[in-house]
């Protein structure tokens, strides 16, 4: 079956991601890089010493699927909450670049902007530290996402829900999003879910976990083909949804549809050097490609390609337009 997947078809969706607009829903983030060097060991504790050479501040989380989309030639707004402190204001300096609309991001004076800091020496990851607030939100918040929704929800082809778990993705939210959608069935809803939050997920279009949350979702320890079609059903029958695909790092990817036997795509990656934020590459150029009219197949396959790019690089990267018809062609 994957040999049956029409390049032509894939290279044509590419070059209509220009047409497309997405709404990306979900908990934004400053990814901090700290960049430097190991030649030796404190003598203070048995821990490196980082001699520091650079420093970045990048858009992560669910700014990072819109990084993405943007990147892979589509447009996007981004719905979320940032605090009122100077890294919130950094953050909307960095949207700004991307020339995205920032009118869907709300200011939260009672919780941080969420900061992930990583330190990476000679390449490796050597420690990260977060600084967030993962409390639910308050009404008058959850209000004023509400309402960005129900005033815009129809300028877009498709929505992207991006759950890190700290905060905004929470069963009043999707309620209404899904409500608001009934009257707009042709609008595709992609989900990267954490597993406390599934019930939320309930009749949206496609999810897209790893293999570590599949099992945790479907409690099925995933071993064989049999077990992981058997977790992939299980989450398809719960969600009535229409397709689940489980990312699974160096095994690729395994899409089930409804009705559909099990269909897996090996990795396209030469080498791994950091899947940070692969996931939300995954769901950028998924979204991006069911919005452009590709089948579940197809969409599929054409996220393996990105997917299999972006693990190449290190830090929280994206996949440019070319890059894609580069791997694809």
């Amino acid at each position: 079956m994957y040999e049956d997947i029409s390049k032509e078809n894939l290279v044509k969706a590419i070059h209509s991601f220009s047409n497309i607009n997405i709404l990306v829903l979900g908990d934004i983030i400053v990814d901090h890089f700290i960049w430097g060097n190991v030649t030796r060991i404190s003598p203070e504790a048995p821990v490196p010493v980082v001699n520091v050479t650079n420093e970045n501040l990048l858009l992560g989380g669910s700014a990072n699927v819109l990084h993405n989309i943007f990147a892979m030639g589509g447009k996007a707004a981004l719905c979320g909450v940032i605090g009122t402190d100077w890294m919130g204001g950094k953050l909307i300096d960095l949207l700004k670049e991307t020339q995205s609309s920032t009118d869907g991001v709300i200011k939260d004076p009672n919780r941080p902007t969420t900061k992930k800091t990583r330190i990476v020496a000679q390449g490796q990851q050597v420690v990260r530290f977060d600084r967030e607030n993962s409390a639910p939100l308050s009404d008058e918040i959850l209000s004023e996402l509400s309402t960005f929704i129900g005033e815009s929800i129809h300028l877009f082809d498709a929505v992207v829900i991006s759950d890190y778990a700290k905060g905004v993705i929470n069963k009043t939210l999707m309620d209404h999003l899904l409500e608001k959608l009934v009257s707009f069935p042709d609008i595709p809803v992609i989900v990267d879910p954490k597993p406390g939050h599934l019930p939320f997920f309930k009749n949206t279009t496609i999810i897209t976990p790893n293999h570590h949350e599949a099992e945790r979702m479907s409690g099925i320890h995933i071993q064989d083909d049999d077990s992981l079609t058997q977790a992939a059903k299980h989450l398809q029958e719960t969600l009535q949804c229409k397709a689940v695909l489980i990312t699974r790092g160096e095994s690729g990817m395994a899409l089930l549809e409804k009705n559909k036997p099990i269909f897996k795509i090996p990795t396209k990656a030469k080498e791994v050097y950091d899947v940070t934020g692969a996931g939300d590459t995954v769901i950028a150029s998924l979204a991006l490609a069911l919005a452009s009219g590709l089948s579940y197949a197809e969409a599929s396959v054409l996220a393996n390609y990105a997917a299999g790019i972006v693990v190449g690089k290190i830090g929280t990267a994206t996949v440019s337009k070319n890059d894609l018809l580069e791997a694809v062609s």
